[in-house]
């Protein structure tokens, strides 16, 4: 192919491609019947309403002991429904992947699991488990938990397959037992790469749990939501900007440890 057909051709995609997403974002403006004009107006009325309402007030600061107590058990319910998931979805992932499945059938029903509730999204699983725990701890918990738990499944069946085999099959050789092999090869192998995405799980499900907390009346989103829907914007805010300094704090930690186990 000559230089300038190339050229030419990609000239022509990256066209179609343009063309393509100008005709959908003004399809869907239509569609929608978006004024454009007013909400790109709206944006500079919308910070100045932020600024003028979202600022902690004295009656708000009086409220910081019940947000935080709030704050603690929605830190607590995230590092507690890693934590569990990160055990069982180490042992989903062991008989998930090919490297240390005990035999081919246990790996459909592993990998199912992590592609089913890693695919519900936690909003989801927070509506699902109302109809049985109703308004309660139990629900954001296992709503954490079983997305949790998809999502570590996943990473470590492809964890535990990027080590290869080489260790196994060394083990093998020497006449160790499955179990064996387990804890002294794979494990240690993939135990740094387990707690680094561990504790960006509990990152995630620090801010998932907000939303999850709206819903299901627990945590620190029920006083958000408490605060929002009684028109009390200062205590709002500073649940905002509490939850906000803990996620970065939290993050910091995490960075922290990472570099010293990797």
């Amino acid at each position: 192919m000559q230089p300038e057909t190339f050229f030419r051709r990609r000239h022509m995609q990256s066209i179609l491609f343009f063309a393509t997403i100008f005709s959908f974002t003004y399809g869907s403006i239509l569609f929608t019947q978006f004024d454009v004009v007013r909400g790109l107006l709206a944006v500079p009325q919308s910070f100045a309403w932020a600024v003028s309402n979202f600022i902690p007030d004295a009656r708000a600061w009086l409220r910081l002991p019940t947000i935080l107590t709030r704050l603690q058990e929605t830190v607590l319910a995230a590092i507690a429904s890693s934590s569990i998931a990160a055990v069982f979805g180490l042992g989903l992932a062991i008989l998930g992947a090919n490297t240390t499945r005990p035999h081919r059938w246990f790996s459909l029903p592993a990998r199912a699991i992590a592609s089913i509730f890693r695919n519900i999204d936690v909003s989801v699983w927070a509506l699902i488990l109302l109809f049985s725990f109703g308004q309660s701890g139990f629900t954001g918990f296992f709503a954490l938990f079983f997305v949790s738990l998809g999502f570590i499944t996943r990473v470590m069946i492809e964890t535990i397959d990027e080590v290869g085999t080489e260790p196994v099959e060394a083990l093998r050789a020497t006449g160790a037992n499955y179990g064996a092999i387990i804890s002294q090869s794979v494990i240690p192998s993939c135990l740094p790469q387990l707690i680094s995405w561990l504790l960006y799980m509990i990152e995630t499900n620090i801010r998932s749990a907000t939303l999850v907390g709206i819903l299901t009346g627990t945590g620190i989103g029920f006083l958000f939501d408490l605060y929002f829907k009684n028109f009390n914007y200062g205590s709002a805010s500073l649940v905002v900007l509490v939850t906000v300094a803990a996620v970065l704090l939290i993050e910091t930690v995490s960075n922290y440890i990472r570099r010293i186990i990797l």
